[in-house]
């Protein structure tokens, strides 16, 4: 429905630095995901893209067309967007179809082109069956859906959604991940949505922006970020991950605890080994580095294990994690207390003051 450009947008409250000069464009019918810690800028973003903020400075285009500059400003009603708040933000006195009906009445159409938009609406968001039913009488869930009915019904230009799922319960709000994404295909909007979910960004998105301190570390698919993160932050925050402090030379990198490993990279001096633990496997013959079976649990489909390799690693807890598929492994061959070895799937080694 529309692509929006930002060009050096910058967000300051007096001295302090929300977001700093940042330029990207997000491209027609993308779902673009603002990911990052609390306080890290994401949020503010998103409403400037609304019109809620002004920018300090920079620019922002949506369809380019310039809704912010210092020079000129669009306001919220102006630019063809729909939001949903965290909070759900409805209505209580209202029922569900006048909740949706909403903003169609502030554009005074008439009541016959409101029934029709609203009942269309409430099909694909899975609500005519509650048409009649105030807030306090649906979930969760079933609130939060009016509040994407009554963003979606105006047949905005760009969904924005700010953290929408964090106030559900985990299984509701896996569910609602998959609901969102659907919508987006069917009514093929731009969407831009806030989270500090990894999982909810690795789902959903087409497009990731990883936040720390109001700086993007990196921009890509969810599968590229996952397995190529631009720095420590990315790899701790993006997914689960063993941090292993080295010294690299010419063909190894050596740990401490007299352990370690051939390096064929072009790293030399203080580095660090980052590895996922389902990248690593477990074996009873020779690997990669030496260690101990200290905790074992069993998942289900895989077995969540600690390994203890004598080694200064993750932030100086010596042990492991080791997450391994239970169909045809050594996993229950091997005892808590067992000796073992440890082989590297996949790794990556970065300069230890990266991180």
């Amino acid at each position: 429905m529309a692509s929006i450009t930002l060009t050096d947008v910058t967000k300051s409250y007096g001295n302090v630095l929300i977001i700093h000069k940042f330029s990207e464009v997000f491209n027609n019918n993308e779902f673009v995901t603002l990911l990052g810690p609390s306080g890290c800028g994401k949020t503010t973003l998103l409403r400037m893209i609304a019109g809620f903020e002004k920018p300090t400075a920079g620019e922002i285009k949506i369809d380019n067309v310039v809704v912010s500059s210092p020079y000129h400003f669009v306001p919220p009603n102006r630019r063809g967007i729909g939001m949903v708040f965290q909070s759900y933000a409805v209505w209580p006195h209202m029922n569900v179809f006048d909740n949706v009906a909403y903003p169609l009445k502030i554009q005074r159409l008439s009541h016959m082109e409101i029934k029709r938009r609203v009942e269309k609406i409430l099909e694909s968001v899975h609500l005519s069956q509650y048409v009649k039913r105030l807030p306090s009488e649906l979930s969760g869930g079933q609130q939060q859906r009016v509040a994407l009915g009554r963003a979606l019904v105006c047949n905005p230009r760009v969904l924005l959604l700010d953290e929408p799922l964090s106030n559900l319960d985990a299984k509701l709000r896996e569910s609602m991940r998959f609901e969102i994404k659907e919508m987006q295909k069917q009514f093929g909007i731009t969407v831009i949505y806030v989270t500090h979910d990894q999982s909810e960004a690795m789902a959903m998105s087409d497009k990731v922006v990883v936040f720390n301190k109001g700086v993007v570390q990196q921009i890509g698919s969810p599968m590229h970020i996952y397995n190529h993160p631009a720095n420590q932050f990315v790899a701790d925050f993006i997914g689960r991950i063993n941090f292993i402090p080295g010294v690299a030379s010419a063909g190894k990198i050596e740990f401490s605890g007299s352990q370690f490993m051939e390096y064929s990279g072009d790293k030399r001096g203080p580095v660090v080994v980052a590895v996922r633990p389902e990248n690593i496997t477990i074996s009873e013959e020779r690997g990669v580095l030496h260690g101990r079976l200290t905790q074992a649990y069993y998942m289900g489909d895989i077995n969540d294990c600690r390994v203890d390799i004598a080694c200064t690693c993750n932030h100086g807890d010596p042990a492991l994690q080791v997450r391994v598929l239970t169909a045809g492994h050594t996993y229950g061959k091997i005892k808590t207390g067992s000796s073992l070895w440890l082989n590297f799937n996949e790794y990556l080694v970065f300069d230890h003051e990266e991180h």
